[in-house]
């Protein structure tokens, strides 16, 4: 026992300890590179399925707006056949630009999360479970609004039959994305962005306050088992 709690041992723990620490201080940038990278090859590989699931849902809609195209796919293949066909390959991932950009939409979430929550413990020890589900779903409404208009424009392009600048439409570029901004905007007014929008946050809203709050319990409960394991421990 003496030969484990000895000097030599205490050296090697804190030069390991250290060495860990500037191991992921330095690769902790590379770290955070591989979640966005994870989030946008996920993009990249659903954004068909997505295309092809936002065309269907809305087939046989009626549009007041003139400039849509109406569709008759007789399912999924079909679907991916006309597409591609009619289209080019190319169609099945308009709507890429805004969800490459929608990737933030969580960390802007936990930002303002985080922010309300260490302003609220300024001011008492512990937080409430109201208190954790009402910041989290504020956390959540200004992420969605935040957000909201690239998902509007993101919409647009993934149901992609629309005669407003035919020429210039694959993948959802970031002119497209202009373009489509402004003549929402142009046609609707600066609220045309927000169409749908509480519809949207009813969807949201409430979910990531629950989450917030079963991530709270969560960890507090990890914690405390873990204070009970150490203190038995002694």
């Amino acid at each position: 026992m003496s030969s484990v709690l000895s000097y030599e041992s205490l050296v090697h723990a804190v030069a390991g300890a250290v060495g860990s620490v500037t191991a992921m201080t330095v690769f902790f940038p590379l770290d955070t590179a591989r979640l966005r990278l994870q989030g946008v090859v996920n993009v990249l590989l659903t954004t068909p399925l997505w295309v092809v699931n936002t065309r269907l849902k809305l087939q046989g809609a009626k549009f007041r707006n003139e400039d849509i195209v109406p569709t008759n796919y007789k399912g999924i293949i079909d679907a991916f056949h006309q597409i591609i066909r009619d289209e080019g390959i190319l169609a099945l991932w308009n709507g890429t630009f805004p969800s490459l950009l929608l990737v933030f939409n969580p960390a802007i979430q936990f930002m303002f999360y985080e922010g309300l929550k260490r302003q609220l413990l300024k001011k008492r020890m512990k937080l409430s479970s109201l208190d954790v589900f009402i910041i989290g779903a504020i956390a959540k409404a200004i992420a969605t609004t935040v957000t909201y208009p690239m998902q509007t424009v993101q919409s647009i392009l993934r149901f992609g039959r629309h005669r407003l600048n035919p020429e210039n439409r694959t993948l959802g570029s970031l002119r497209n994305v202009l373009y489509l901004l402004h003549q929402r905007v142009r046609r609707f007014g600066i609220m045309g962005l927000y169409k749908g929008l509480e519809a949207k946050l009813l969807q949201t809203v409430l979910t990531a306050a629950l989450m917030f709050l079963v991530y709270e319990k969560l960890t507090a409960a990890t914690f405390t088992v873990m204070r009970l394991k150490s203190a038995g421990k002694h």
